[in-house]
């Protein structure tokens, strides 16, 4: 029996998961740039410091437990579960050395080059959102069905709506 894909609103959501986790790297790292340069800064604290390669991967670390648990991943699925934690490190990476790459020589990028190197974090973005797609598909086929559920509300959740959806299985 061939087993249905996932509605493609899960499939936005899984994608949109997977943004807002790179995001929480770049989006204080970016934000930075955007604090007042001499003078001024002396009376505006910084709007964040650029994350450590070590709190990036604890941060992603921390977002794939918390999915191994909210999904209830079984020991059969765990090979599959593997490949989706394996795509959302590499994700992570991607993006963190993009955006430490952009750090390094900040006043020396032309406002062409800065935005080309936005650009080219928000292409890994998009890449690393194809990849977790086609990591995470296999898997939610697996799935029971009250996994299925769970996996959809809790990734309706990072939309901005279903919170109530997302803290009953908390």
């Amino acid at each position: 029996m061939k087993k249905a894909s996932p509605p493609s609103s899960l499939l936005r959501q899984v994608a949109l998961a997977a943004l807002l986790g790179g995001l929480s790297v770049a989006v204080p790292v970016l934000a930075q740039n955007m604090a007042p340069q001499g003078a001024d800064a002396q009376d505006t604290a910084p709007v964040s410091q650029p994350h450590s390669s070590a709190n990036a991967d604890k941060m992603v670390e921390q977002r794939i437990k918390t999915l191994h648990s909210k999904l209830g991943i079984t020991s059969s699925e765990e090979t599959e579960w593997g490949a989706v934690a394996q795509t959302m490190r590499d994700n992570e990476a991607t993006i963190h050395q993009l955006v430490m790459t952009r750090h390094q020589a900040p006043d020396s990028l032309s406002a062409i080059d800065d935005l080309q190197s936005y650009e080219d974090i928000t292409q890994a973005h998009a890449d690393g959102i194809k990849k977790l797609i086609a990591a995470f598909q296999p898997l939610y086929n697996d799935m029971s069905d009250n996994q299925k559920a769970v996996a959809d509300d809790t990734f309706r959740g990072f939309e901005g709506h279903g919170h109530k959806a997302m803290k009953s299985h908390s």
